[in-house]
């Protein structure tokens, strides 16, 4: 009699939220009231808007069509390509504009961070940057506030730059100021693959183009969260199994020399895989996605890991948000999928999925 073989088996439950069948997703945030955002970075798809707002299962353009129409790469008042969504503490929408097309290089005016609010959903503030903190190589990447410091408090942001200098970027939302904190410091740069050799289903994760050698993925600086505390920033490469904080304070001095700055940097150690997002709630609990498994990991403030989430469906899973429902939102996106990982071919198949999963569920203890 035949019977049925082993397989891997499914951590925790993912609840199905909205099939994409258009271009790819790459962010997702959750409003106070439940309203859900999700943006689509200009990669080479067809985008018809960077930013959408889900409703009754359509995605509609936010806050309108005009806003997703942009007369070009430096346009200050209309969205390029829009990276990360996050809906800060006082419920309010920023969306981190690339201005990078395609990773083509950027031109002032492009690259900002733009705050909507959610009552009106109107824009309210932009703010752009100066050629030395967004460099023309520079790839914003995602997004954490922190609103308890200064007039009205501090953005951080993380330069992913692919084989061009990674930072930290702060940005003090009172006056839009903003400076580069860690340039190119080895926390924030991709690991080589004698140190990091990824693995995605089943096959080593490498940008292979139609002709010539396979290369490792370059790409730095990516993840980013902020502690309950608001004491300590979180991040991570993408091509890394390692993950650092450094200190806020340290961060917001602008003044304070880089070697300061640095000597606040504390070596958080492996986090079980490589990460695309990173978030955290107000119990003091981090999350990572975990893009080598299919996973979403916690690490509790004890220290110990937990597996929040394990399943076949979270095909790279890539942003997270966690919801006042007490939900944490995810996409999955197939990136590894996508043509320069494949010798020019696209293996992602449709639809391309936004998930939650309740985050007081009993997880599984990886490790004490």
């Amino acid at each position: 009699m035949w019977t049925r073989l082993p397989t891997d088996e499914p951590v925790g439950t993912l609840e199905l939220v909205h099939r994409f069948r258009g271009p790819m997703p790459t962010g997702v945030t959750v409003a106070h009231r439940g309203r859900i955002f999700v943006n689509f970075p200009r990669w080479g798809d067809e985008v018809p808007a960077t930013v959408v707002e889900l409703r009754r299962g359509r995605e509609i353009p936010y806050p309108d069509l005009r806003w997703n129409t942009p007369s070009g790469n430096d346009d200050p008042s209309a969205f390029v390509s829009v990276q990360s969504v996050v809906v800060d503490p006082a419920d309010r929408l920023w969306a981190l504009d690339t201005g990078s097309p395609l990773f083509a290089p950027t031109t002032p005016g492009g690259p900002k961070l733009v705050r909507i609010n959610l009552t009106t959903d109107t824009v309210e503030q932009v703010i752009t940057f100066p050629p030395d903190v967004v460099l023309p190589t520079s790839y914003l990447n995602d997004v954490r506030f922190d609103l308890r410091r200064g007039e009205a408090g501090l953005a951080y942001l993380t330069d992913s730059a692919d084989a061009a200098p990674n930072a930290i970027i702060v940005v003090d939302l009172a006056t839009g100021a903003s400076w580069r904190r860690l340039n190119d410091h080895p926390s924030t740069k991709a690991e080589p693959l004698a140190d990091f050799r990824p693995v995605v289903e089943g096959r080593p994760f490498l940008v292979r183009p139609p002709d010539g050698p396979a290369q490792p993925v370059g790409v730095g600086a990516d993840g980013i969260a902020i502690s309950a505390d608001g004491a300590r920033l979180y991040y991570c490469a993408l091509a890394s199994r390692r993950w650092y904080s450094v200190a806020t304070d340290a961060l917001a001095d602008p003044a304070l020399d880089p070697d300061e700055v640095a000597a606040t940097v504390v070596d958080e150690g492996d986090k079980g895989g490589g990460a695309d997002g990173l978030e955290s709630d107000d119990a003091g609990r981090l999350y990572l996605t975990n893009y080598e498994h299919n996973a979403v990991l916690r690490r509790r403030p004890d220290g110990g890991y937990e597996t929040v989430v394990h399943d076949p469906r979270l095909l790279w899973p890539d942003t997270l948000s966690v919801a006042t429902n007490r939900h944490l939102y995810v996409i999955a996106n197939q990136v590894h999928r996508q043509p320069p990982f494949n010798r020019g071919r696209d293996l992602r198949r449709k639809p391309y999925a936004l998930f939650r999963t309740r985050i007081d569920a009993g997880p599984v203890l990886l490790r004490p």
